[in-house]
């Protein structure tokens, strides 16, 4: 195995056979590792990466996200490998992909293979205290196993409290979040904080408060600020996709949230507050840390669980191949790094399922040789870039089974973007060349001048799900 950093990193061979619980963590001792880090998960749902301070939006006031990439670092380059809550979020825990641990809405649980070698399970194997609030978002077999403090939080909306008031789930997710922090334990902790904003609330299409809640605190932020169009609102980027994505739930979902300028601008408004209230809950834990005096050995990454249209291509939603839909903001903290690794925005390609082995990699575990991501922490620590070897490109898709959401499968690299949506008859194919076209409007499937390039991306498509697809012998 390549040893990187504190942690190890097996090469991912994702068909191998899965061990059972602890044959593929081992526990570092105490002493080689010095003191370890506590370290938080901060969890989105439905943010893409540019909706931040630091990530140049103008309008959106998260203060205290934006001083943890001032102070940290953050990545240009994050993405997810599925986009939906269920499928990326068990993939957040797990280290693998959709197709391998098979879980999204509608399948059976993630097995108990993949639980018991969760980042969770394996830190708490190895003496740390493991918490986790908010939306857990997947079903897993032996979940019990993986948390010390646990607190499921319904939402997003308002919630009654015992008093007989009503809170706003965010809220109740930092008060919680908050409680973990100031327990007297010794031991370092992992907590896992899971928001449901900025989901909007689905069953309920009042334009506003009513489909994006947002906690009281932040109500007045963004009154009169007028919300700028959608980057791509130009009506070309709809009318040259295909009927099926015409017809899918993006654009469906597009008519509960977009479709009028006055329901444009009161979606939007309400879902900055939604960001703006999880920033507060962020500046809370960052204030509770220095209270306890944890603040300077506590690490922080904050991430979404897949990206978001906001009226861009005529859609709402997420679901499909496009950038919007792809990416999510990282952000990671760590108050240790020496002066000259901070600030940084980096250009390394990070995915979801890098965030296990990057906390393991923290916490100065074995991360299992099955896991198909890697720990982000030698780009984090690097201050030069220019010898790092890393990623290329990185399988990606969506396999639920909802004939509003079309199934796909595909490959991103730094330049091209394919992907098969092999659900149709006949499979539709998309080819993007990102350098050329960054909007990703032309179809370059049909065009002469990329045919090797088709055929390459088409052949690391198929190594990528014979090589992740799980067998039987993994569950």
């Amino acid at each position: 195995m390549q040893n990187i950093g504190a942690g190890f990193i097996g090469l991912a061979f994702p068909g191998c056979c899965l061990a059972e619980k602890n044959d593929s963590a081992i526990l570092i001792p105490q002493a080689a590792s010095k003191k370890l880090p506590n370290i938080i998960l901060l969890l989105t749902d439905d943010q893409r990466n540019d909706t931040l301070g630091c990530a140049g939006d103008s309008i959106i006031q998260t203060p205290n996200i934006d001083k943890l990439a001032t102070k940290g670092v953050r990545f240009e380059n994050s993405f997810v490998t599925t986009s939906i809550c269920a499928a990326s979020r068990a993939s957040i825990f797990t280290g693998v992909c959709e197709r391998t641990h098979g879980y999204t809405f509608g399948k059976p649980a993630v097995p108990k293979n993949y639980t018991l070698n969760s980042y969770p399970v394996l830190l708490r194997d190895n003496g740390y205290r493991c918490g986790f609030v908010g939306k857990f978002g997947s079903v897993m077999e032996n979940s019990s196993e993986m948390f010390d403090f646990r607190k499921d939080v319904r939402g997003p909306g308002y919630l009654k409290q015992p008093d007989g008031s009503k809170k706003e789930s965010t809220e109740i997710i930092g008060g919680f979040a908050n409680d973990f922090i100031k327990e007297d334990d010794t031991r370092p902790f992992c907590l896992s904080v899971s928001f449901h904003a900025s989901h909007a609330k689905d069953s309920d299409h009042t334009p506003g408060k009513g489909h994006y809640p947002y906690p009281e605190g932040v109500s007045e932020l963004y009154e009169n600020q007028k919300m700028p169009a959608p980057n791509l609102s130009d009506p070309k980027y709809f009318e040259t996709l295909p009927e099926f994505m015409k017809e899918s739930m993006n654009r469906q979902r597009f008519h509960w949230r977009w479709d009028t300028p006055e329901k444009y601008q009161a979606n939007m408004r309400a879902y900055y507050r939604m960001l703006s209230g999880i920033d507060n809950v962020v500046g809370q834990l960052v204030q509770t840390l220095k209270e306890k005096g944890l603040a300077d050995n506590t690490v922080i990454i904050y991430t979404a669980d897949n990206g978001y249209y906001m009226g861009d291509r005529g859609f709402a939603g997420k679901w499909t191949h496009f950038e919007q839909s792809l990416r999510v903001p990282l952000v990671v903290y760590d108050p240790r790094l020496p002066e000259n690794t901070r600030g940084r925005v980096v250009d390394p390609m990070a995915l979801n399922i890098d965030l296990a082995p990057t906390i393991l990699d923290l916490a100065h575990q074995q991360i299992p040789n099955h896991y198909q991501g890697r720990s982000v922490m030698p780009v984090v620590k690097t201050p030069s870039l220019k010898n790092l070897q890393w990623r290329e490109d990185f399988f990606c898709e969506h396999l639920m089974e909802n004939d509003l959401i079309p199934k796909w499968e595909g490959v991103r690299t730094q330049r091209y973007k394919y992907a098969c949506y092999f659900s149709q008859n006949p499979a539709y194919e998309f080819l993007h060349d990102l350098k050329n076209d960054p909007t990703e409007f032309k179809n370059l499937v049909a065009d002469p001048n990329y045919q090797d390039v088709l055929k390459q991306m088409r052949a690391k498509t198929k190594k990528y799900t014979k090589q992740y697809t799980r067998s039987k012998s993994n569950g």
